[in-house]
């Protein structure tokens, strides 16, 4: 029998090579993702007393309708929509699970799904499986009178055919760290209005914007909400990437349809998680200060590379920071991360590895990215390592 891969194009991925090449070079892994800190006590207690309390067989579908109702009220407390409890939230196994299910339950063969470059590299794989055509549009790349990434909205529009299904929109933006602004939201409320596209909002990093700025979620504009999946994470809220739970939220007719997938595909999350969640949810400060919190880890991290030939980039929000190496190499940004993994004990992601084509120059800016969601500690040892370059 003849195997014929439905993702010949896909191996394994930049993070999981990487992280592999730290361990094996015993390098500071500042490459994915995930912070090196443990969650609130009283979360973990609270899974705890969940399990003692019996809390360990099949929770319902959907979620459990306590944890349902704190993520309804939150996203009405902070963004002013109030999404039905019953049949407009769905708990999900991690944001990766919800993104998927989004894109399997509303893209068809041959329809066209825009998503803009960089981008995180769930999208496209997921898009194919689905026999979609993802229609790949680049951000303006930073220079030096623009330092951010910057979406080119009518670029976007320019790639919209009578195919497009769905735009995927990614705010707090990861790699780049930029955040969405209200010219934003009016650019993509004009393109619902004249096309009529549905939206997937991936805002897994919705807590965490710097400098006063706040994040501006999809749900916030009703003339949006009706197109629109909204997307978000326990893991990156809570320090607990490991537990895999995250949430999606959509209009009734467009839930009704994920939950179809996601019922088929891990059915339902696990059950102390749940309950934990829902009752740690009611306290709104863990949240609320989360974005001061990885603001104090984003300057430590930035004021220490001052010291270094690296050039950091403006952070607006997640818990990444991207870094110019100009002045160092000339390599491409994947030969440069593994030198700098191999020689110098300091594992980063290339940005390139977010295009559609890493080895094509318009990828490579010579740029890499650096999680900042590490203790003191593990910063200082990276940094001393990077000053020494």
């Amino acid at each position: 029998m003849n195997l014929t891969s439905r993702l010949p194009n896909v191996g394994t991925n930049i993070f999981t090579i990487m992280s592999q090449m730290a361990v094996d070079h015993n390098a500071i892994n500042l490459g994915q993702g995930f912070p090196d800190f443990t969650p609130d006590p009283v979360l973990m207690e609270l899974v705890n007393k969940a399990m003692h309390e019996g809390h360990n067989q099949y929770a319902p579908m959907s979620g459990i309708p306590a944890l349902r109702a704190q993520i309804s009220q939150k996203i009405e407390s902070l963004y002013g929509h109030k999404y039905d409890v019953d049949h407009e939230v769905t708990v999900t196994a991690g944001a990766t699970e919800a993104l998927m299910s989004s894109l399997l339950s509303l893209v068809h063969p041959g329809d066209e799904v825009i998503v803009i470059e960089p981008f995180y590299d769930l999208y496209i794989p997921v898009i194919q499986l689905a026999g979609g055509v993802p229609v790949v549009v680049s951000m303006e790349a930073p220079t030096t009178e623009n330092p951010r990434y910057r979406v080119d909205w009518q670029r976007v529009e320019d790639s919209i055919t009578q195919k497009t299904r769905l735009l995927v929109v990614n705010f707090p933006h990861n790699p780049t760290g930029i955040v969405m602004t209200n010219a934003d939201l009016d650019a993509i409320e004009r393109l619902v209005h004249k096309y009529g596209i549905f939206l997937l909002s991936d805002e897994v990093y919705e807590h965490i914007t710097f400098d006063g700025l706040k994040h501006l979620s999809l749900s916030m504009r009703p003339a949006l909400v009706e197109n629109s999946i909204v997307v978000s994470s326990f893991g990156k809220t809570y320090h607990t990437t490991g537990w895999k739970m995250g949430y999606c939220t959509a209009p009734k007719a467009i839930t009704t349809e994920i939950r179809k997938v996601h019922q088929f595909t891990v059915f339902t999350t696990s059950s102390p998680f749940q309950y934990a969640l829902a009752q740690f949810m009611s306290n709104p400060l863990p949240y609320t200060q989360l974005a001061d919190f990885y603001e104090k880890r984003r300057d430590y991290l930035a004021d220490g590379l001052k010291s270094t030939r690296f050039k950091p980039l403006p952070c607006d929000g997640t818990f990444f920071l991207i870094a110019d190496y100009s002045d160092i190499s000339d390599q491409s940004e994947l030969e440069f991360a593994r030198w700098l993994t191999t020689k110098h004990g300091v594992t980063t992601i290339p940005v390139s590895a977010f295009y559609q084509d890493p080895s094509d120059t318009r990828s490579n800016h010579q740029l890499v990215r650096l999680c900042f969601a590490k203790q003191d500690q593990t910063l200082d040892k990276a940094l001393d390592r990077l000053a020494k370059i």
